[in-house]
């Protein structure tokens, strides 16, 4: 509870309480892994409150198998504090270059769910059709990896990808990484009127995990009523998804998946 506390208020964190950050991070890891956001591949990772110039993230294993101890701390050049530090995640610069562009991040989910590749590769927008999908409000921007000038293998491999990346993100909560997957970031919590009406206080690791599952949820809900409606899809207005989109910062479901992940 203390790491949940001064993660959300920004506050330097005291050693004792980073163990029990890296237990969440497992948690997220593994929550991830079982609603089907992750398989063998994605990633999930938390800044360092005591550091904000480092992150923590698992090293290199599927993410159903990760535990605490397989944490391993980086910097925002996405290398290993420790160098005597486990292989880590070739993406790892994902988040290093989405934190040093959002010093308010506090938390980033990078994966590959089927259900959104669609809209980041045809000219159909991924809106917001449901009230728990309510931070895709405006627009989701994609990722075009070949606009970079670089020859790839679609995989954020270094710092100068995961820069770009981070700029095409922008300001926005999640983007869309066209033939590769999606990324979301959750900030340390502001005040805002729809956190004012739904009397939310947000963990961001918990709100980054929601984000993933539901923005997987709308897109496979998004192409369910296409193939019904055609374009008479009913999308949840700006005022609408700016005003649902906080929920309760996914406290009931991280409640949920945390318990079916217990060991």
């Amino acid at each position: 509870m203390l790491a949940v506390l001064l993660v959300c208020s920004g506050l330097r964190a005291q050693t004792p309480a980073i163990p029990a950050l890296l237990d969440e991070l497992a948690t997220a890891s593994r929550i991830l892994a079982r609603q089907g956001i992750v398989d063998a591949y994605g990633h999930v990772t938390v800044r360092n409150p005591a550091n904000p110039s480092h992150f923590f993230m698992s090293r290199n294993l599927p993410p159903a198998l990760a535990t605490a101890a397989d944490m391993v701390e980086y910097d925002l050049d996405s290398q290993p504090v420790s160098p005597n530090a486990p292989p880590g995640f070739t993406e790892r610069y994902i988040h290093g270059e989405i934190y040093r562009a959002r010093p308010e991040v506090m938390a980033v989910v990078h994966f590959h769910a089927p259900d959104v590749i669609p809209f980041g590769v045809t000219a159909v927008p991924l809106r917001p059709i449901f009230h728990m999908a309510g931070f895709l409000g405006g627009d989701v921007p994609i990722f075009e990896i070949r606009e970079t000038g670089i020859a790839t293998d679609m995989l954020i491999r270094n710092r100068q990808l995961g820069a770009a990346l981070a700029r095409a993100l922008g300001n926005k909560p999640a983007a869309l990484m066209r033939g590769h997957g999606a990324v979301v970031v959750a900030s340390a919590p502001a005040s805002t009127s729809a956190n004012a009406i739904s009397g939310a206080v947000t963990n961001p690791l918990h709100v980054a995990v929601g984000e993933a599952y539901y923005m997987t949820v709308n897109a496979r809900l998004q192409a369910q009523a296409m193939q019904l409606g055609g374009n008479k899809v009913v999308y949840l207005s700006d005022e609408e998804a700016k005003m649902a989109g906080a929920q309760d910062g996914f406290e009931r479901a991280w409640t949920l998946w945390k318990s079916e992940v217990a060991h």
